[in-house]
């Protein structure tokens, strides 16, 4: 689709932006007191309301980040007595040359065409134990002028410091705590099971529970083998304190379910499920499952992202027309991809923000 037509099928076209806009921002409530914490300052919910929000994707991930997602992956399947995996199973397509992720200036580029295909805001995904290189994401959001959330936390067991597993579980809420501080943090993910989940795993998961009644923060999580631990990671949260609102399970687009079980559960529980790694090869596969969870009446618990490193827009111009083909309204599109990623992005915050981390002018 183009630029125009994705604009005018989310409501945003020319003509119809300000009437449209601000009828669904009107029809929306949100606490008190909410924002959407970026990097660069507080946001009302209400800003992000004439695009797009992207909630799970990466604009910095080191270079071999690639080969040892594949090798967990590899080594996961094989404990399950899978087939190895078919090209672009999961996490973020490996870039070729030139990378955007190694150059601020391609990135910068990435993020304008995001924000002229629709996009107004971008969560990154990425976290210290990633290895994501913070101040690259900053220069590239402001050189582009596009509003960036950074999430954070501890990612999974392979990509753990090997201080998490002597660490208690009040020592890594304060971790925690503490990255959200300085970050500052807008939502703690992708927070992540690799396959059954480990006893590290589970500490994490409670403590970033625990760090949430502290902060407010929203969390979304990452699960492995596709679906597995999708129910006991939210069963964990919640027993935690966490309010299943406030959270959503990722990559459950990759759980190919024609009767969406797991998916309608979540949904029922309240908390939001991820379709996250959109606009690629997989979509015609998990057009069927947003669709039976559509007629379901489940619209309002889904979010959209690509999981991407680069082309952020293709959820839009991909992915959405994919289902608006196959019957979705453009009011349901348009509250997919607008609406639910400002709800949960949306916290009252708990602790203020710290001047020290604004940027220097």
């Amino acid at each position: 689709m183009t630029r125009r037509e994705v604009l005018e099928l989310l409501g945003l076209g020319a003509v119809a932006t300000v009437v449209s806009t601000t009828a669904r921002a009107q029809g929306l409530t949100f606490p008190q007191g909410a924002i959407i914490r970026t990097l660069f300052k507080d946001m009302a919910p209400t800003d992000l309301a004439g695009g797009a929000t992207l909630f799970h994707e990466h604009l910095s991930l080191p270079p071999d980040f690639g080969a040892k997602f594949g090798a967990a992956t590899a080594a996961a399947r094989a404990a399950n007595g899978l087939p190895p995996a078919p090209a672009r199973a999961g996490g973020p397509p490996p870039a070729s040359p030139p990378d955007p992720m190694r150059d601020v200036n391609l990135m910068t580029e990435e993020l304008r065409t995001a924000k002229r295909e629709g996009v107004a805001c971008i969560v990154d995904a990425g976290a210290e134990a990633m290895g994501r290189d913070l101040a690259f994401v900053r220069q590239a959001a402001m050189a582009a002028d596009l509003p960036v959330v950074a999430a954070g936390g501890f990612y999974s067991q392979p990509w753990y410091p090997s201080t998490i597993a002597a660490m208690r579980e009040d020592q890594i809420v304060r971790a925690l705590i503490a990255q959200a501080d300085d970050v500052p943090l807008g939502a703690f993910g992708e927070i992540g099971s690799w396959d059954e989940m480990t006893p590290d795993e589970r500490k994490v998961f409670r403590a970033v529970g625990k760090a949430h009644v502290a902060t407010n923060l929203p969390i979304f999580t990452h699960t492995g083998i596709p679906g597995k631990a999708a129910i006991e990671q939210l069963n964990i949260l919640e027993d935690a304190g966490v309010n299943p609102a406030r959270v959503a399970i990722g990559h459950l687009g990759n759980l190919v379910d024609p009767n969406v079980y797991v998916h309608k559960a979540i949904c029922r529980r309240g908390a939001f499920v991820g379709f996250d790694r959109q606009g690629g090869n997989g979509d015609p596969t998990q057009v069927p499952l947003v669709m039976a969870l559509l007629d379901a009446g489940f619209a309002d618990n889904l979010l959209f992202a690509g999981d991407a490193s680069r082309a952020y827009g293709r959820t839009l111009t991909s992915f959405v027309p994919r289902l608006k083909a196959a019957g979705a309204t453009d009011d349901v599109l348009r509250r997919i991809v607008v609406d639910n990623p400002r709800r949960f992005l949306a916290f009252v915050p708990k602790r203020p923000r710290k001047s020290a981390s604004r940027p220097r002018p």
